[in-house]
């Protein structure tokens, strides 16, 4: 049967391998619970094991030993979190160390909203899905003893500490501290709570707990169970530990189904019922299942493709599922959420998203949402508010109500005003707008400029102010000041304006003339000596640039492409610098400072082709349909917004500014869908017609028939026009 539909089309084990970190198990869209396999425990995963490593997601694709299923997990991001709550089916006697009761598993099958593989030593079928709140899993044993253990001493949070309890021979309920995402703030550890329900009566249950072993005197009198596993059968009451876990027993007489239901809060353990019976009490697997691909595949609709390669089809809308994950669901099916850090309940009337890993998705992420899901866009600027209401401050790098402050810059800002000059304004703009002058102009105790008072004082970060990144977080709050400049600009606030607009362009100040880079300054406002511009690139910390070096920052100024132009001495220059990142091999597609550089090119007449030929080359080079499909982490949806940009043949290459640059699409035809609640017509076509070859440039665009002059459309412009033709 032909594939017709977009969910059939998305690969999950997309981004499995090469550090992509997503994972395949089924979740909604923007779902709270995900159940992903788990194998990163145990030397059998060496060297891609959790405890022997950086690791930060449940599943690597080349791994061979699972210890269970998580459900609650993060998509694409470098840092380890969550990946708690594990079930896991075993038969035969309990035995409760998961390298003891891990296995391999082999027939692995991942789909939209659904997951598959036998595990090998019990020879049990696992299949998984999910809905928004509650994992959903569908066991088949063999005939004889089964079980299946709830482990909550695993995972892949740094955190430790849980409780469970056994409630009925159906039920069981419990808590698993979480948090220190980067080895950070641990003082902001925080409870996910669970209710799992199981689909039979068991006929046996119980607790167990690994206590801590001690090695003082006390130990002689311990001999016997100093540090050793404790099973408590028939036990109904709350167990509190580290290593503990619950366990449901059957006796089945010929092979049998078996179904688990893991509804998740951040709330409270009755929240996670709530959530539980809400969403999936009367329903089956099967039409738990059915509920979750029609629901992918109504959101993946959005955008449709016609014509070019099968694979190309795979990698969009794989890369569009992968969009569509982060930010997700924070709060309950009743509205109730956690407050920012002190965690009381508060209540939503629309949906409070969480997971803003914003110093990657300002880019280009949330000008996807504006264009193809403006609703959920304007709710994430809205769950933008919320925490600046309950903070003091909007967020930086937001994970389930706790602010990591990881990474740098002041991004929110910058998507706030992009939202906002794209039409999307059924925000409180005004409480926006003060929210992004407080962390601009406040100099002390300032969490989201750290080192604002230099680079008020003297335009830039010094060598001084910060022992790593003074030149890029620079830039982080250039970017920043121009997207409040443009802001102010709408709402008629021209002193602001002008102030802004000036700070802006102080990164001007670190600009090398002789060398045609960026480059640090000391606090007397001398060059750092020596210098290497190549010093920072595969991460190596250095005192100029975050997460790379002065050819993957230096044109990272995309509020300020002419100026930089005319610093480097006209267009030739420019142009000819722009091609040494790639010829030098200092283009990192990984990394989000580089990713829009192939659409520099455009600022240049007749220089255009560069782009179409880069573009088109990185997408074959990096993107794939194989587990090592991304370039790197997806970085919650950045890299996969990358390639549905680019594959579309737009991209908002000034991400403050509502502009698309363009380029070559890879499909004949795409229609996006628009929302006519926020837009007045109901679609946008873009249509290719003649040799569209990877070398084969294009020779004319226009807009509903009229020729465009150059390789630039504003957002307006595109969604009032019903065709965008390449020739």
């Amino acid at each position: 049967m032909a594939q017709e539909k977009p969910v059939d089309y998305v690969n999950p084990f997309i981004g499995t391998s090469n550090f992509g970190t997503t994972n395949p198990g089924p979740i909604a869209v923007r779902g709270m619970a995900n159940v992903s396999p788990f194998n990163v425990a145990g030397e059998q995963n060496l060297p891609l094991e959790k405890d022997s490593r950086w690791l930060s997601t449940p599943y690597v694709h080349e791994n061979t030993f699972l210890t269970g299923f998580s459900h609650v997990n993060l998509s694409g991001v470098g840092c380890p979190e969550l990946g708690v709550i594990l079930a896991m089916p075993t038969t035969g006697e309990i035995k409760t160390d998961h390298l003891k009761y891990g296995s391999t598993y082999s027939s692995e099958v991942s789909e939209v909203g659904y997951y598959s593989n036998h595990l090998d030593k019990y020879d049990i079928k696992m299949e998984a899905t999910a809905t928004t709140r509650v994992g959903v899993s569908n066991y088949t044993f063999p005939k004889g003893d089964a079980n299946v253990l709830l482990n909550l001493g695993l995972g892949l949070t740094n955190e430790q500490g849980a409780s469970v309890k056994v409630v009925s021979p159906t039920e069981i309920e419990g808590m698993r501290s979480v948090g220190s995402f980067c080895y950070f703030k641990p003082e902001e550890a925080y409870p996910v709570y669970f209710v799992a329900r199981f689909s039979r009566p068991a006929q046996e249950f119980g607790t167990w707990k690994k206590p801590t072993k001690y090695n003082g005197v006390e130990s002689q009198w311990m001999k016997k169970y100093n540090g050793k596993p404790r099973l408590m059968e028939g036990y109904t009451k709350e167990v509190v530990g580290d290593s503990i876990g619950a366990y449901m027993r059957y006796s089945f007489e010929k092979p049998t189904q078996l179904e688990l239901k893991i509804g998740i809060s951040y709330v409270s353990i009755a929240n996670a019922r709530e959530n539980l019976e809400r969403e999936t009490s009367d329903r089956s697997f099967d039409q738990i299942l059915q509920s979750a691909k029609e629901e992918w595949n109504r959101y993946l609709s959005r955008i449709e493709v016609e014509g070019g390669k099968e694979e190309d089809k795979i990698k969009f809308y794989t890369a569009l599922y992968h969009t569509l994950i982060h930010p997700n669901t924070l709060n309950d099916v009743n509205g109730d959420y956690p407050k920012m850090r002190t965690r009381e309940t508060l209540k939503t009337d629309g949906t409070r998203y969480t997971v803003f890993s914003l110093w990657d998705t300002y880019r280009n992420l949330h000008q996807l949402m504006s264009l193809v899901y403006p609703k959920q866009q304007s709710n994430m600027v809205k769950s933008m508010l919320q925490i600046y209401e309950e903070s003091g401050w909007l967020p930086k790098w937001e994970l389930n109500a706790t602010e990591t402050t990881t990474m740098v810059g002041d991004p929110a800002g910058i998507i706030i005003a992009d939202t906002y000059l794209k039409g999307i304004r059924d925000f409180d703009v005004q409480k926006a707008y003060e929210g992004m002058l407080k962390s601009a102009d406040q100099m002390e105790d300032n969490p989201l400029r750290p080192g604002i008072k230099d680079y008020l004082e003297k335009g830039y970060l010094t060598t001084k102010t910060t022992n790593s990144g003074s030149v890029s977080t620079t830039q982080e709050y250039n970017i920043t000041d121009y997207a409040i400049a443009q802001l102010a600009k709408e709402l008629g606030k021209k002193e602001d304006q002008k102030r802004f607009a000036k700070r802006a362009l102080s990164y001007r100040s670190l600009f090398d003339p002789s060398i045609n880079l960026l480059r640090p300054k000391n606090d007397d406002g001398t060059w750092l000596r020596p210098y290497n511009p190549e010093s920072g690139a595969n991460f190596e910390k250095n005192l100029g640039f975050i997460e790379g070096n002065a050819w993957q920052y230096t044109f990272m100024v995309p509020h300020d492409i002419k100026g930089l132009m005319k610093m480097m001495g006209g267009s030739k220059a420019f142009v000819n610098r722009l091609q040494d990142v790639f010829d030098k091999d200092q283009f990192d597609m990984a990394n989000e400072p580089d990713i829009a550089y192939p659409y520099l090119f455009n600022y240049v007449k007749g220089q255009e082709y560069r782009t179409q030929q880069k573009v088109s080359e990185l997408l074959e080079t990096y993107f794939k349909n194989s587990p090592d499909g991304l370039p790197g982490n997806d970085d919650t949806g950045t890299m996969s917004a990358w390639a549905v940009f680019s594959m579309m043949g737009l991209y908002p290459v000034n991400p403050a500014e509502p502009i698309y640059t363009l380029t070559k699409p890879v499909f004949d035809t795409i229609t996006v869908h628009l929302d006519n609640k926020y837009y007045k017509n109901e679609k946008l076509r873009i249509v290719r017609s003649g040799s569209m070859d990877t070398n084969g440039a294009i020779k004319g665009i226009q807009l509903d028939g009229k020729p465009l002059k150059g390789y630039f459309v504003s957002h307006d412009n595109l969604v009032n026009a019903s065709i965008l033709s390449f020739e």
